[in-house]
């Protein structure tokens, strides 16, 4: 964790944050969700923030679909980003029973536990898909071990009621500046250890590869630590109901090790991936298409197979 210096704008911007979580809390899970529905929608349209990249990506995940079908499916991602925002902005106020009973646990929760009995931690991959913070909340609320390897945010006050909302909840952070040290710790420790992998982001050791047949920037961490220490992988999704309930899915992804360390990894991050777009294929209104996926491309990569932005 890298200290910084609290500014004025830091406390401005947290107290409005503060005033809106309060404002929203008082609504209860499911009307904070609804309400976030609607103020999502405004980030469509009228405010239209980021809609070209998210109707471009679309466009390019699914070229097969018309434009009509496209801004549908781009309208509701917005909705559902709202909804997720405000429901794990009032995580916090949650019960371990409240959280239970937003979920149907769904038959794949064996999937998880053969993984946890073979007694060397579980290497967790999600991607911003459903609602990625809920489902941690839900591995918790079971008596699960959670650590989860995360990026420190950029407001020092924010960052820290995102920990102690993480720590009431009944799971770690670990700031991905020490992921070297905490992860092999945590997993002999026979602890579940979470990554979201669908972020490129400077400084982390990457890869690319396919996500929708175009070359994706993907960090190599949780592939490497399997390998590294014998933990099996598990991707994790918990995807919203259309009464506003989740279903939690898990699903196993092979951890071979050859003599090529290197292409292993390789193979496993691709693996994880291809996991990740099949599963947003199943709900693609709810995946994250607001992050610039294709952004980090290598040199020399064909039009085709990189950013369509």
């Amino acid at each position: 964790m890298t200290e910084r210096r609290v500014v004025l704008r830091h406390r401005v911007q947290y107290g409005a944050m503060r005033a809106a979580f309060a404002i929203v809390g008082a609504l209860g899970f499911r009307a904070a969700s609804n309400f976030g529905a609607r103020l999502g929608l405004l980030g469509y349209s009228p405010l239209g923030i980021r809609r070209r990249v998210v109707e471009r990506q679309i466009e390019a995940a699914f070229p097969e679909w018309s434009a009509d079908r496209v801004r549908e499916v781009a309208r509701a991602a917005y909705e559902s980003l709202g909804r997720s925002s405000t429901e794990a902005a009032i995580l916090s106020r949650c019960s371990r029973d409240e959280i239970l009973a937003l979920f149907d646990p769904g038959d794949s929760w064996e999937v998880f536990e053969r993984a946890r009995q073979q007694g060397r931690g579980v290497i967790i991959v999600a991607g911003h898909l459903g609602n990625w913070e809920l489902s941690g909340a839900y591995l918790a609320a079971r008596g699960v071990e959670v650590e989860a390897v995360t990026r420190q945010q950029e407001n020092p006050l924010f960052d820290a009621y995102l920990t102690r909302t993480r720590l009431r909840l009944g799971f770690k952070p670990i700031y991905d500046g020490d992921a070297v040290r905490r992860v092999p710790r945590a997993l002999r420790d026979k602890i579940a250890v979470a990554f979201v992998m669908d972020q490129g982001a400077a400084g982390l050791a990457s890869t690319w590869v396919p996500f929708f047949g175009r070359q994706a920037k993907t960090p190599r961490g949780a592939a490497t630590f399997a390998l590294r220490l014998g933990a099996p992988i598990v991707f994790m999704v918990a995807l919203r109901k259309p009464d506003g309930r989740f279903t939690i899915h898990f699903e196993e992804v092979p951890v071979k090790a050859t003599a090529d360390k290197n292409a292993d990894v390789d193979r496993i991050v691709a693996d994880c991936t291809m996991v990740l777009e099949r599963w947003v294929r199943r709900a693609p209104a709810q995946y994250f298409w607001h992050h610039r996926r294709w952004k980090h491309q290598q040199p020399g990569t064909p039009a085709e197979l990189g950013n369509p932005l």
